[in-house]
């Protein structure tokens, strides 16, 4: 699975500095980083709508779309994925509650 997300994510950093007129990577990059977290914003709800409204073809095909966006603003901020991957993988084994309860106050 994580093949499909670190190909997806090489291919979004290759795509960033091409031309806007013909790439969605790009386009999103030269809006800026407020316009991308926006698009993550839409997917994110649309995403909900999907999975309230029972249709899985359609919760499949906004769950793609928001791990697209989100992988666009990873890039973005220069996070990498595997730096993600990296904390779920902190996580694994506790309890939602203690990793939150662990969490520093902000």
């Amino acid at each position: 699975m994580t093949d499909t997300l670190a190909r997806l994510e090489q291919t979004i950093a290759a795509r960033r500095g091409a031309d806007p007129a013909s790439s969605y990577v790009a386009k999103l990059h030269a809006k800026g980083v407020g316009k991308i977290a926006q698009k993550v914003g839409e997917e994110a709800t649309e995403t909900v709508i999907a999975a309230l409204s029972g249709d899985r073809e359609e919760l499949v095909g906004e769950a793609a779309d928001l791990l697209f966006h989100l992988l666009v603003l990873l890039g973005a901020r220069e996070v990498p994925l595997a730096e993600v991957l990296a904390e779920l993988d902190r996580r694994e084994g506790l309890s939602g509650i203690a990793e939150k309860a662990a969490r520093k106050p902000d």
